[in-house]
């Protein structure tokens, strides 16, 4: 009778954990969601005031910022990847000193690798003319980010502060003082498109990232008044030499994995433009994408929240919670893929339009969103995968997925289907799917493969309290 009925207690039990679990990770995700958003929002009011001061303005203010996506955001973002592991294993382990010694290390980092994207941006209208772009635009480019510049400081303290609260499940503030930004940045970009103009709206983009980061540094300095009046140490602690080798050993993983898929997409968006009707496929890739980018806001937020379970109880040294945590992650990323392909479907007839009048771009972006739509169905999980392995303290394995993945699969297969069969844009997005899919059964034999009692272990000599210096499996 005991027997039975402490079979009939296990599912019950189980499904207790899962919905506790899940409950855990909607409140690190859903305010990551927002914040996300509000990113994307923030560049969609940008593009409104440079689209208000006219059509130059506009060109080289847009391939201005995509400069400094490649050469500057996407490098320090993909950098910051690497506090994700270290920062939410100290926490689990209850590792303050370490999460302390992390974000100034990092802080540090990215202040340094800020000199190389400011070289770019100084010389981006010599570059931009090099590889065949008009003189006028790239002069503009020019202006735009060397009033752009600030924000290279800004996001160098950004992007530690946010992945030092995220790792401790601290995601509220973030919401808040993101979405604090955009509010501000439609009257800030309305003062200074009117006194300072195409720089002004440039300008406006540090000053309301400058707000969040004030914001947040108070935040951070409350909350570690608060505990134990913040004798836990390691802020002014110097760094031995053998601890910078140790953490960058993450950050190049991490950055290359971040910053391979990003400019992937980008080699997309120039391979569309030497298609035949080259005008009307990246009208139509650009409509598309910004259906995605929109949808990249509720995956970023997942990866980001299995990083974060999955590297918190493996500092906890809970090899099995941690191993749940992932699965669940894994269900939820694939049931959001499913819906957010399913989303951009039903949505396809009426996206375009918001867009364009044009009929034919209207009806190319309906039949490029079908495709895009499986590419999200996949996307989702792998975005969750790449967070996994995050966790884990093993990016490099998103690194060789991406590699496989996107450059050996994807590209060469897209460009074969799009120019060699003729199949135009929806052979490129036909190899990005195959590519994605090759990424994402990479991931998945990477994560099935995991030991995740032997992980618990290498946690506890990465985050644990009696010995604080970053140790990497290689």
């Amino acid at each position: 009778m005991e027997e039975e009925n402490s079979r009939q207690e296990r599912p019950e039990k189980l499904m207790t954990v899962i919905l506790s679990e899940l409950k855990v990770q909607q409140a690190i995700a859903f305010p990551l969601v927002v914040m996300n958003l509000t990113w994307f929002a923030k560049i969609a009011i940008t593009t409104t005031f440079l689209g208000r001061l006219g059509e130059l303005e506009l060109a080289s203010g847009t391939l201005g910022f995509m400069f400094a996506n490649v050469t500057g955001f996407s490098i320090l973002n993909g950098l910051c990847g690497a506090m994700e592991p270290i920062c939410g294993q100290a926490y689990g382990a209850n590792n303050l000193k370490l999460l302390h010694k992390t974000l100034v290390m990092m802080v540090f980092l990215l202040l340094l690798t800020s000199l190389f994207s400011c070289f770019c941006w100084v010389n981006v209208d010599r570059i931009l003319i090099y590889f065949g772009q008009q003189q006028d635009i790239s002069a503009g480019a020019k202006k735009y980010l060397f009033y752009l510049l600030p924000d290279l400081i800004v996001t160098s303290f950004l992007c530690p502060l946010k992945s030092y609260l995220s790792s401790q499940s601290m995601t509220i503030p973030i919401m808040f003082t993101s979405a604090l930004a955009v509010v501000l940045h439609v009257p800030v970009n309305i003062f200074l498109s009117k006194t300072r103009g195409f720089e002004g709206v440039s300008m406006a983009i540090w000053i309301t990232d400058l707000v969040v980061v004030v914001l947040l540094a108070v935040y951070v300095v409350v909350v570690e008044l608060r505990k134990q009046g913040g004798e836990e140490g390691g802020w002014c602690q110097l760094q031995e030499f053998k601890d910078w080798v140790r953490l960058l050993k993450l950050c190049g993983p991490c950055c290359l994995t971040t910053c391979l898929e990003w400019w992937c997409y980008e080699i997309l968006v120039l391979l569309t433009g030497k298609l035949p009707d080259a005008k009307q496929s990246v009208s139509i890739i650009a409509i598309v994408l910004n259906f995605d980018y929109l949808l990249f806001a509720v995956m970023l937020s997942l990866a980001t929240c299995a990083s974060i379970r999955v590297s918190n109880e493996l500092g906890a040294n809970q090899a099995r919670p941690a191993y749940r945590a992932a699965c669940i992650s894994l269900s939820v990323g694939s049931v959001a893929g499913l819906a957010g392909g399913l989303v951009m479907v039903l949505a396809r007839g009426s996206w375009g339009r918001l867009f364009s009048h044009d009929k034919a771009i209207v009806r190319g972006a309906g039949k490029a969103m079908l495709w895009m739509s499986l590419l999200e169905v996949v996307n989702f999980p792998l975005a969750v995968c790449g967070g996994i392995v995050r966790g884990t303290a093993r990016p490099w394995l998103g690194m060789y997925a991406n590699i496989g993945g996107f450059y050996l699969l994807a590209l060469p297969l897209g460009v074969v289907l799009a120019f060699k069969v003729q199949m135009g844009l929806r052979g490129l997005l036909i190899g990005f799917l195959a590519g994605v899919l090759g990424c994402l059964t990479l991931l998945l034999v990477f994560i099935s493969r995991i030991n995740w009692a032997q992980e618990a272990a290498k946690a506890q000599r990465l985050a644990a309290v009696k010995d604080d210096n970053i140790v990497i499996k290689t």
